[in-house]
């Protein structure tokens, strides 16, 4: 496949039911689905593989046409309008969702083809393959219009209002004309294979899909109805909060990092990686962000997920599970892919959650004293493993580790690991005092004043008067702008506002920032990437919390602008090649981009 015959990664848009995820193109191809969860293998993946990995699309068949998108407002329905000269038709993609969905979901996927106006002839092709694409599926016919996708562990059974003709290669393909007025559906829905018997299981009726939708958007609707923030950042905040939702898996709370696994940090290089995991870190974002306007449950959730997760004996925390709270994540290379844009190797499972990364401990008890001051104080059982962190804490803090950024290359002495073992001892003091809980507070305090010393001594350039990456180096870090959200530093410190001011002149490009210089840090890949989006955020709430609100307004809406044009955000963006890289959508960005957003709105009415 030559570069560039790929769609960009800007020209997808998620669509989800809090369990299943799926990537719709531009063009109204369906390019990536996992169900019934969005970390099972994929039924369509041709955005990792162009030729094997599968896709559904519905397009005007032939001729010249336009193409315009949007979200229904509110929502995570997604409307393509196609406009050719002989009329004008609009596709609809959702996944179901209902009341009572958390633990019966519909695991459907809808499409609706609506006729607008003229005469619009109409091609859909279905080519399921799952497995990443190593498995063509068996497709056994049932009555008209239906058929079951059949192979490995997946099912799907296949419904639609018009005939569907087997093709030559494992796939479905219809071809119809819509007038104004007329509908067409297709559904999608996962049956596992032991399960899927054609003459008992039937899709919904053209009916029985119609009340579907209308359940859905009133669903979305209702959801969205919790957003508390006001004022013109309220429109783009609340599709950050919708992108989050549906990243969630609703039985558990989990909140993926990403929907998908190893879109490329850099076009054809190896920093390919699987993010449809939980990461411990995003739980004290996600509290943070989504409380602060108004989804206070949906914070709840993802915290008291990672809370059962975590739980039990702190020397053995991961720093990410699964999405039902799985613990063996093993890091596989699919060898047989050829990858996005020829990106190699395509990866899934992900080794980092086998790394020490000491943030880890600071974060879990951020988490828990904040939950703390809302009211919600940790029980007996809770405790003891707090009990445990600070004293593990103690046990490990001098240790290198491999450090926020998950660094595949020798170990280092990273501040801001050090800083959140810092807050991890001083809000268990905090805790320990405040809830009347037994604990060895003088040798805590010794502890959190000791840690402090060594930051203050190694991890500080007395000479510029900085916080730096690491003891020992004078590079800069985008991390260090979150370290007065630990109350490590204030953000009006001077300190801190030198600090801030000199990882932005090290890392900025073109106005945004990269997370650090991967040509001064030895992270174990040697390759170059683009900048990380979420750090930009980080850059605009930190400056407006110190007061600098023109500044941080210029940087907020330097990094707003880079999402697609449906409002949803990658993990990093090339400058040079201006587009999307890294794995998509990337709920860190959007939760940096929701608490970016409040403090500058806070920020104002002071």
């Amino acid at each position: 496949m030559k570069d560039g015959a790929q769609p960009p990664i800007a020209d997808y848009a998620l669509i989800g039911d809090c369990h299943s995820c799926a990537l719709v193109s531009r063009t109204g191809s369906i390019d990536w689905a996992c169900m019934p969860r969005l970390d099972a293998p994929s039924s369509f993946g041709r955005l990792l593989d162009w030729e094997k990995g599968g896709f559904c699309s519905i397009t005007p068949a032939g001729g010249r046409w336009e193409h315009y998108r949007a979200y229904l407002e509110g929502t995570m329905v997604l409307t393509t309008t196609f406009t050719a000269n002989s009329g004008e038709v609009r596709v609809t993609d959702f996944f179901a969702m209902r009341r009572g969905g958390r633990e019966e979901p519909y695991h459907q996927l809808l499409r609706m083809v609506d006729g607008l106006r003229g005469r619009v002839d109409v091609r859909l092709l279905i080519v399921p393959r799952f497995d990443y694409g190593e498995v063509k599926p068996w497709l056994r016919r049932g009555g008209a219009g239906v058929f079951a996708a059949i192979g490995g562990h997946n099912g799907l059974l296949v419904g639609c209002d018009t005939d569907l003709e087997l093709g030559a290669d494992h796939e479905l393909v219809a071809r119809f004309a819509l007038r104004a007025q007329e509908r067409v559906r297709l559904t999608l829905t996962f049956v596992r294979p032991e399960l899927l018997d054609l003459e008992e299981a039937a899709p919904p009726t053209a009916e029985e899909a119609d009340g579907r939708l209308k359940e859905t958007l009133e669903w979305w609707k209702r959801w969205s109805q919790q957003l508390t923030l006001e004022g013109p950042e309220a429109p783009r905040v609340l599709r950050s909060a919708l992108v989050l939702k549906a990243l969630t898996n609703a039985p558990t709370g989990a909140i993926a990092a990403a929907a998908t696994t190893s879109l490329p940090e850099r076009i054809g290089g190896s920093r390919n990686w699987d993010y449809r995991f939980s990461w411990i870190r995003d739980s004290s974002f996600s509290v943070r962000s989504l409380g602060e306007v108004g989804f206070n449950r949906e914070a709840d959730g993802f915290r008291r997920f990672i809370q059962r997760s975590a739980a039990g004996s702190a020397h053995d925390l991961q720093i990410m599970y699964g999405m039902g709270g799985e613990r063996h994540l093993p890091e596989i290379v699919l060898a047989g892919l050829t990858g996005y844009r020829d990106s190699r190797p395509v990866r899934i499972g992900n080794a980092a959650s086998d790394q020490l990364q000491l943030d880890a401990y600071g974060e879990l008890m951020l988490l828990a004293y904040s939950w703390h001051r809302r009211g919600y104080s940790p029980d007996d059982d809770y405790w003891r493993f707090l009990f445990d962190l600070v004293e593990t804490v103690a046990e490990r803090w001098r240790q290198p580790d491999s450090g926020l950024w998950e660094i595949r290359g020798r170990p280092l002495h990273f501040v801001h690991s050090k800083v959140l073992c810092w807050a991890a001892v001083d809000r268990g003091v905090a805790l320990a005092v405040e809830c009347g809980r037994r604990a060895p507070l003088s040798r805590w305090r010794r502890l959190a004043r000791e840690i402090r010393q060594a930051i203050e001594k190694s991890g500080y350039d007395h000479r510029r008067g900085v916080f730096v990456q690491a003891f020992g180096r004078k590079q800069m870090d985008a991390s260090l702008l979150l370290l007065p959200s630990t109350g490590f530093v204030a953000y009006h410190d001077p300190r801190m506002v030198r600090t801030a001011e000199m990882v932005r002149k090290e890392l900025e490009v073109d106005g945004m920032l990269r997370r650090y210089r991967p040509e001064r840090l030895q992270d174990g890949l040697n390759q170059p990437e683009g900048v990380f989006v979420a750090c930009t955020f980080w850059l605009a709430e930190c400056l407006a919390l110190q007061g600098q609100l023109e500044k941080a307004r210029e940087y907020f809406d330097r990094a707003a602008a880079l999402s697609n044009d449906v409002g949803l955000f990658s993990e990093e963006y090339d400058e040079a090649g201006q587009e999307m890289l890294g794995n998509f959508p990337q709920g860190l960005t959007h939760l940096s981009h929701i608490a970016a957003a409040a403090a500058l709105t806070g920020a104002a009415k002071t």
